[in-house]
């Protein structure tokens, strides 16, 4: 590797971008902590610990304690606030769409009219639940934790306190909203990005000033995707921003075609490589071990074995003609959707109408089952753990597996989410096994052999960008412990920045694989329907056999460790 290949690779300047980004905002939230961060922190965990010694539940104390610490979040320092509304997005609406750019103060006046009523009888509620939850509490305090009756009428109690305080706190955002204006900062947004791109492609010898004119019209389109997810029908539906964006490319592109001075911001794979970078930082190997081997068998055996299989049927079952059509599919299916297709489709060298379907399938699927998937585990009954753990292990994109989670509680949700988590660190490992087959079996000529040099360089670099930054970020937390941590890393750097910017530049990624896209050109792939039977039949092996092992893992092998959970 020349230091010309450092400066002149897209892969290359995905990782150099990414890594500014992170470091940046680690320089930002480090350099300015909450106040007293760490005895604030030393004194509530204390408090918790007490009360887990003191008590067979956690009692309202202990509740408190929690959620003053959830409170100590460096997104609600100068710095965080000022970042967060750099980054912004369009809002949530529902009948006038300018709701999710403008919230004046005769709206935010309007609303509190509005919810007033509601509001204060939600507050009164859990007050009251409170303080009934509070009054068991102490009973069963009193008896020394020592009748079994009184501990379950209390933790009933707490629990029914929490589940009302949780509305409460929802309705509470909306009520206490205050008057914005996001059209500033959405401008200075896409200057930024634009430059900082633009830079990129200026260094790699591209056309940076064609780069900048085209960016504006992706840019508005990612807006327009993000305003029309905002809608309150829309998020029931589960129709996300990376459907509007495909969506909204591929009218553009098949009906009055994508305008030439476009074309040159089409950057797809330079955004999602370089939001894959930021999203290293968020697989921490902390959380990873904490769901303990059954989380580990689930996402690492199954997947290997769903993608192997997958390909397999593809090949010798349905004939698929290509082979990196396939692996992609394959790849896009077991893994994690976007992420892992566009990794495995730089690694065995697919084309941009190949990366294009995979992705669409992954789209289609993910919103459907991101509805179906959890109303079956409610209907099944199915126990939290196991319900999250087959949430994390099939569904494709994060983002839908933690809206999936959500929709059956919290435990629910920690878990598909920590699964997913895990699953995501095969990214890397899949794409470079895919680079060593395709390069030693599937493209291999006579005897010609094929050394380290061409499976490196048909490995995707920035590959190495994401797992730099999962174990630096690994690193800095486990430094600084678990609640600092929390506040500095989960609710500062993730949260509070790169998060957003991780969502944008997908979000372009997506516009652009719709403006990029042709049905004629994707015709050619539909022939006989293989790839969509391709991935119903792979997708219904993983549900299956992700739900046999969760259960075996959690429930047969590793009880012990689900208790805990």
């Amino acid at each position: 590797m020349s230091k010309t290949e450092l400066f002149s690779k897209e892969d290359y300047w995905a990782i150099w971008i990414g890594f500014a980004l992170l470091l940046l905002g680690l320089f930002l939230f480090f350099s300015h902590p909450p106040k007293n961060l760490e005895q604030r922190h030393r004194e509530l965990n204390a408090l918790l610990s007490a009360e887990n010694k003191k008590a067979p539940y956690k009692t309202v104390a202990w509740y408190e304690a929690f959620d003053k610490q959830q409170k100590i979040k460096s997104t609600s320092e100068p710095v965080g606030k000022f970042l967060s509304k750099l980054t912004t997005k369009p809002g949530s609406w529902s009948t006038n769409p300018l709701d999710a750019f403008l919230i004046t103060p005769r709206h935010v006046k309007a609303t509190k009219a509005a919810l007033a009523e509601k509001y204060n009888a939600d507050v009164s509620s859990e007050t009251i639940t409170k303080a009934i939850a509070l009054a068991d509490d102490k009973i069963a305090a009193a008896n020394s934790y020592d009748s079994l009756e009184l501990n379950e009428k209390a933790s009933f109690a707490i629990k029914r306190w929490r589940a009302v305080k949780k509305s409460s706190d929802k309705l509470g955002k909306k009520y206490n909203a205050k008057a914005t204006n996001k059209i500033p900062y959405l401008l200075v947004w896409m200057l930024i990005l634009a430059l900082l791109f633009g830079f990129g492609l200026r260094v790699m010898g591209q056309n940076a000033a064609a780069f900048f004119k085209g960016f504006v019209f992706v840019f508005l389109m990612a807006v327009v995707s993000y305003t029309l997810a905002g809608h309150h029908n829309m998020k029931a539906a589960g129709i996300g921003y990376a459907a509007w964006a495909i969506i909204l490319g591929l009218l553009t592109s098949n009906t009055i075609g994508t305008p030439g001075w476009v074309k040159p911001a089409l950057r797809t794979e330079f955004f999602i490589k370089t939001g894959l970078v930021l999203l290293g930082a968020e697989i921490l190997f902390g959380k990873i071990m904490s769901i303990g081997l059954p989380g580990i068998f689930v996402a690492w055996v199954v997947t290997p074995i769903v993608l192997v299989s997958t390909f397999w049927f593809g090949q010798k079952v349905l004939k698929i003609k290509s082979k990196t059509l396939n692996i992609t599919i394959s790849a896009d299916m077991s893994v994690c959707g976007v992420s892992a297709a566009v990794a495995t489709a730089a690694a065995c060298k697919a084309s941009k109408e190949e990366l294009t379907l995979a992705v669409g399938l992954s789209m289609a699927f993910t919103s459907v089952m991101m509805i179906l998937e959890p109303a079956f585990i409610h209907w099944a009954g199915m126990p939290e753990v196991l319900g999250g753990a087959w949430i994390g292990g099939t569904m494709d994109a994060t983002g839908a597996v933690v809206a999936a989670g959500a929709f059956l509680g919290d435990k629910t949700l920690n878990v598909a989410a920590t699964i997913k988590m895990i699953q995501n660190v095969l990214i890397g490992i899949i794409a470079f096994a895919v680079a060593v087959y395709f390069a030693t079996k599937v493209e291999k000529t006579g005897a010609a052999k094929v050394g380290w040099g061409e499976i490196w360089k048909r490995f995707p670099k920035f590959i190495l960008g994401f797992i730099g930054t999962s174990i630096l970020f690994s690193a800095i937390y486990a430094l600084v412990g678990d609640s600092n941590g929390y506040t500095l890393i989960d609710q500062g750097v993730i949260r509070g920045f790169t998060k957003n910017i991780r969502g944008w530049l997908f979000c372009l990624a997506f516009v652009s694989i719709g403006l990029s896209t042709n049905f004629k050109e994707l015709k050619e792939h539909f022939k006989g329907g293989t790839p969509l039977l391709l991935y119903v039949c792979g997708q219904a092996f993983n549900l299956c056999l992700t739900l046999l092992m969760a259960y075996l893992m959690f429930y047969i092998v590793f009880p012990y460790i689900t208790e805990n959970i």
